[in-house]
């Protein structure tokens, strides 16, 4: 399930990098997690108290995160650039956090795993070559920011999640919230030709947003039965996706080193679907 929700995050990644109004891509992506939302909410089982206040903070991490992406796209990251570096560097710093908060410990191999999943991530950042790296300084410290926020919403609604007794309730409260800010903030402080970028993204921003809403939803529930650095570590290969579209829709190279770097992510892998 979560290598499922690898590809999706990285086609909705794909589908934002390609459009020509990043900003009003993201706010027909949140809308349209917020309908859906809307809609399945009554049907389903509320969260439990304990948990809402996780869902209030998710919220705030995640109109950061939301921000920083569109910045790092903005600057003039590639996709196999920023993709990698933001995605690339939160495993590590989920099972730092979860080992401090959580008290989550990895065995030898899982601990290995996240380690080889994030070589084989570096690896597949070097393969832009080092004149491309420093050409986007700017995008690279969004991309990096944006990692520092991926870790963040990663850990706290994996304590939510845990805490709330019903998962797709979790679920459904957390794009139903976290899906205003972005919206709120374009129509109030956003670009003046809003309207035009809804209408020529909209096909776009409708199929960000359901693939959006799976990927995650996925990852929440994955995140209940196993532990958050091994769920984060696999969801994050979705570098290899992102590396493959990048090549093969935006003329972005590939190569020799790159495909080394998604061989060392599938060993990390296998390593992380080791007995703990």
């Amino acid at each position: 399930m979560v290598l499922l929700a690898a590809v999706l995050h990285a086609t909705w990644n794909a589908l934002l990098k390609g459009g020509q109004d990043r900003l009003a891509t993201f706010v027909l992506l949140d809308l349209t997690g917020v309908v859906l939302c809307a809609l399945a909410v009554p049907l389903l089982p509320g969260p439990a108290p304990a948990s809402w206040g996780f869902i209030a903070l998710s919220t705030l991490i995640h109109t950061g995160y939301k921000l920083l992406l569109i910045e790092s796209y903005r600057t003039g990251g590639d996709l196999s650039q920023v993709y990698p570096l933001a995605r690339g560097s939160a495993p590590l710093l989920v099972a730092g956090f979860a080992g401090v908060v959580v008290g989550e410990r990895l065995g030898p191999l899982r601990l290995a795993g996240v380690l080889v999943v994030c070589l084989g991530l570096v690896l597949l950042v070097g393969g832009t070559g080092t004149a491309v790296l420093a050409a986007h300084r700017r995008a690279i410290g969004f991309a990096l920011a944006t990692g520092v926020s991926i870790a963040a919403y990663t850990v706290a609604d994996g304590l939510g999640v845990r805490r709330s007794g019903s998962a797709v309730g979790y679920i459904a409260w957390l794009f139903l919230a976290e899906g205003l800010p972005l919206p709120l903030y374009a129509a109030t402080w956003g670009r003046r030709h809003l309207q035009a970028g809804l209408r020529a993204n909209l096909a776009r921003g409708l199929v960000s947003g359901v693939l959006a809403l799976a990927a995650y939803g996925l990852v929440i529930w994955a995140q209940t039965r196993g532990a958050l650095a091994v769920v984060a570590a696999l969801r994050e290969t979705s570098v290899v996706i992102a590396a493959l579209i990048g090549s093969v829709v935006f003329g972005e190279r590939f190569g020799y080193r790159r495909t080394v770097a998604a061989a060392v992510v599938t060993a990390g892998i296998v390593l992380l679907n080791a007995p703990p």
